[in-house]
């Protein structure tokens, strides 16, 4: 039985205030906290605790990549009491109440994870099949926004039964219109998670399709019978109606062979059996548009080096859990030829290295920094 005192525990807000300052100490607000962190504590305890604790505002922007999305950022403090709720409430409730291949989120999972599942799903369906498969590719329209506050109630309602934390979801859904919830906030993936959860397990254990992973809210069914799959969409359909959500347009059935696209990467089966992973040229072609802007802010002295390797590192990094040799090395020397000058200087300086090319040996993986 989970209580409401484990969210205002100092420990346990100490340490969500550890993870939240994590790569942030730069920022104004969390400078500000961080002067008087034990104070500052002891005070949004003590506000937990008497029940007078109150969401600010949110900061609302947009963001543009992958595609334009509104991400509305909570304050410092109130990212501390939701790493508190997540760590010590959410987690430990719903975190062995999830199918194994829902991979958003959660310790130990996550992008790669995902990526690493499909393809052993697609070795599994070879050996007993062939690539004379049929994939349903489902994706949620507007996802996080289209979340009904009610529905998810019921849904948390259903694991816990302190009414004090319910309370607290409750202000942090209803801290936004209805229907939706922010991106931005943890709690939000966790919310995310949690509401197609019975979807995931009447998939897994009424429908009984094997090779079906999700995440958030781009998911896949992989299936023999092209027949069975179409029935799968209907039952889909009704399940996500019931939710107040729909599916998009990019939802359909389609041949095995043609690969899927997942997590950014092309993922497909070639007729000898072998799982092939190319990243996906909408990632390449952002990566360029991104780093031609880094130039100009680092002109414009708005950037510094450092943070631009270490975004590209990131892409790069990404990139090399794919058979992406070829491509990784073009970007190398484009990355190189882009920022020729300031590479340089840092040699001269001896404060840096030009980012290695590939060798041969590496291929098929790409190259590591």
């Amino acid at each position: 039985m989970f209580s409401y005192s484990e969210i205002y525990d100092f420990a346990n807000l100490y340490d969500g205030y550890k993870k939240t300052r994590r790569g942030k100490r730069q920022k104004k607000s969390v400078a500000k906290f961080e002067v008087n962190s034990l104070e500052s504590i002891i005070y949004l305890q003590r506000l937990l605790k008497n029940k007078k604790y109150r969401m600010c505002p949110y900061n609302t922007f947009k963001v543009y990549e992958p595609k334009e999305r509104i991400i509305m950022s909570n304050s410092f403090k109130d990212k501390v009491v939701q790493h508190s709720i997540c760590d010590n409430i959410l987690r430990p409730i719903f975190q062995d109440k999830f199918i194994y291949d829902n991979y958003a989120s959660q310790k130990g999972k996550g992008t790669h994870f995902g990526l690493d599942r499909l393809s052993e799903f697609m070795r599994r369906f070879y050996r007993k099949h062939g690539t004379d498969g049929w994939v349903l590719k489902c994706d949620i329209s507007k996802y996080f926004y289209s979340i009904e506050h009610n529905t998810l109630k019921k849904l948390l309602r259903k694991d816990i039964y302190d009414p004090d934390i319910i309370d607290l979801l409750d202000m942090i859904i209803d801290s936004v219109p209805n229907p939706g919830i922010p991106m931005g906030n943890q709690t939000s993936q966790w919310f995310a998670l949690i509401y197609l959860n019975g979807m995931d397990h009447y998939i897994k254990r009424v429908l009984k399709i094997k090779y079906y992973g999700r995440y958030m809210d781009d998911f896949y069914l992989i299936h023999k019978d092209k027949a069975y799959l179409q029935y799968c969409l209907k039952e889909i359909k009704r399940i996500v109606e019931e939710l107040h959500l729909k599916l998009n347009h990019k939802t359909d059935i389609f041949p095995l062979k043609n690969g899927i696209d997942f997590l950014g990467f092309h993922t497909y089966l070639t007729e000898t059996g072998k799982v092939v992973r190319k990243l996906r040229r909408r990632s390449k072609n952002n990566m360029r548009r991104k780093l031609k802007k880094f130039r100009e802010k680092y002109d414009n002295g708005e950037m510094d080096f450092e943070n631009i390797k270490q975004s590209y590192q990131s892409w790069r990094g990404h990139a090399s859990h794919g058979n992406c040799y070829y491509l990784i090395r073009n970007m190398d020397e484009f990355f190189n030829d882009l920022f020729k000058d300031v590479i340089e200087k840092e040699r001269n300086d001896k404060n840096g290295e030009t980012i290695e090319q590939p060798s041969d040996r590496c291929q098929g993986q790409g190259s590591r920094i």
